[in-house]
């Protein structure tokens, strides 16, 4: 009996492989030929295999499509590299299922799932789905669900100056998938600038052959664990949620982020960031125009529209060229000394206003190099947070008004100064133009430079009083200077001198600035830390 069994066994295993060498060729031919039908393309397979374990499993790789979107022009690129190209796949199916016309496939894993997509310039008219058909062929394989790992998709431009647009994608899952209609996807990858993990759910397709670019798509996505100190310049760690919907050339966006602890590495300080924003992107590009960002940076708000562009740097590194105009109605300048600065405390705390142009163009510089900006300023109620400078500035105000006897006085009033006037920034130097600097009873109308490399900063231009030369001394000093009055009056000031402003993060000097006087003006208030 034992030898009867041994000999049954040997030759069902006979059997089963007998059966699956015949399988397996028509297998592969259905494989082929649904492959070919749903993208009307040549296709290639070089591995193709079945073995028995708990049903039939099927093993592959090697796959080549050559077209997706339409044929590549052979005068436009001769011996074009496939469409789309599977490095191996497994997907398991039932005795019975392979006997049906169409055989049924719950799963198929995918690894090194590569897709290359040429401009439409280069492609050829996509031939026309057979209008008597619809959904998957009739002999074929209709497939429930798709789990791809190490997916990569490039989408190639023929715009001068642009490389093409590549997504890496860690996992990615499609479901209900079908040749008419939009599937499930569920995508995991780390973006590659600024570093983070993706997580991105919704739905893709039908895919249009003829402009991919009208490609239908939505979805919600979470972004997180971005490092931004990946983008040479800035740090900290950003968080961002939202949903999308729209074609592949025309995606809109809403969204939030936050970075707890947002950075400039020009001042190492670190302040929360808070951001809303609607845009609208363009999938087979990247360009992004911006409609409105609402942000909150420390105490600040800020409004913010414009676009963000693939390009090439001047060192030909390529990334992305952002172009924004920004309005700030309720800031604190304070917030912006922070980021701005590594003078800790900063120089002066108040209420800011400003209207500026902001452009970042791509390159290995950082950020506080490269960035430039142009724009106006205001800032009102600001006070110095240096106590002796505060009182000289104090001091100073009560002299300009014609009260000598409180410029000393404990009791003397705190004031108040405002400052205005047009700026730009270039290479970490900002410079700043018809600056306004106004406290009770003097005025200060200057020109200058702020060094952001360095904290350093220098300012030449005039100051006028309210009270005469005589009017801001006391004693034998206000005696001596009277006859001089006249002499100092001018345009309606009770004084009118040139001055001159330097410091640094820790000291400032104001001199009288006499361009021609080679001798060393006299100080007229200084101080330091």
């Amino acid at each position: 009996m034992s030898g009867v069994f041994v000999v049954i066994v040997v030759a069902a295993g006979l059997g089963v492989r007998w059966s699956l060498r015949q399988m397996e060729p028509m297998l592969r031919r259905k494989v082929v030929e649904t492959l070919s039908a749903r993208f009307h393309s040549p296709v290639e397979l070089d591995r193709f295999s079945l073995t028995m374990s708990q049903g039939v499993v099927v093993t592959g790789g090697g796959l080549r499509i050559l077209y997706l979107a339409g044929p590549t022009k052979p005068d436009a690129r001769p011996n074009a590299p496939p469409m789309l190209v599977v490095d191996s796949f497994e997907f398991g199916t039932g005795w019975r299922e392979l006997f049906q016309p169409t055989t049924r496939v719950v799963s198929v894993k995918v690894r090194g799932l590569h897709v290359n997509i040429p401009p439409k310039e280069e492609r050829g008219e996509a031939m026309p789905d057979d209008a008597k058909k619809k959904g998957q062929p009739v002999l074929g394989i209709a497939v429930d669900r798709i789990e791809c790992t190490d997916a990569k998709v490039t989408i190639e431009t023929s715009k001068p100056g642009k490389k093409p647009l590549e997504f890496a994608i860690g996992k990615l899952v499609l479901t209900d998938v079908g040749a008419k209609k939009p599937f499930n996807y569920e995508a995991m990858l780390v973006n590659p600038k600024p570093v983070g993990d993706v997580h991105s759910t919704g739905h893709f397709g039908p895919w249009q052959k003829d402009n991919p670019r009208d490609t239908q798509l939505d979805g919600s996505y979470e972004f997180t664990h971005a490092d931004l100190s990946s983008i040479h310049g800035i740090g900290g760690i950003l968080a961002s949620t939202g949903k999308f919907a729209g074609t592949l050339g025309e995606i809109a966006v809403e969204g939030v982020t936050d970075t707890a602890d947002f950075r400039l590495d020009v001042s190492d300080h670190a302040l929360p960031l808070h951001t809303e924003f609607r845009a609208v992107v363009d999938g087979t590009t990247g360009d992004t125009r911006l409609d409105a960002v609402k942000a909150r940076v420390g105490r600040s708000e800020l409004t913010a529209s414009g676009a963000v562009t693939r390009a090439i740097g001047s060192t030909g590194t390529t990334g992305h060229n952002i172009d924004l105009n920004v309005a700030m109605d309720k800031g604190r300048i304070e917030d912006m000394l922070v980021l701005g600065m590594k003078s800790n405390p900063t120089l002066m705390r108040g209420a800011l206003a400003l209207k500026v142009h902001f452009t970042l163009p791509p390159g290995p510089v950082s950020v506080s190099r490269k960035m430039r900006l142009a724009g106006t300023f205001a800032i009102h109620d600001a006070f110095l947070n240096d106590a002796k400078m505060q009182q000289q500035l104090d001091a100073m105000s009560e002299r300009a008004k014609g009260k000598p006897h409180l410029a000393n006085a404990e009791d003397a009033e705190v004031v108040g100064s405002s400052v205005s006037g047009k700026f730009s920034q270039a290479d970490a130097v900002v410079d700043v133009s018809e600056l306004n600097f106004t406290i009770p009873g003097a005025q200060a109308l200057m020109n200058g430079q702020v060094q952001l490399v360095g904290s350093m900063f220098e300012f030449h231009g005039k100051v006028r009083t309210e009270a005469t030369a005589s009017q801001m001394t006391t004693g034998w000093k206000s005696l001596l200077l009277g006859p001089f009055d006249k002499l100092l009056k001018k345009n309606g000031a009770g004084v009118e001198l040139p001055i001159r402003v330097t410091g640094t993060r820790s000291t400032y000097d104001l001199r009288l600035d006499f361009p021609h006087d080679t001798r060393p003006p006299p100080a007229l208030g200084s101080a330091s830390k």
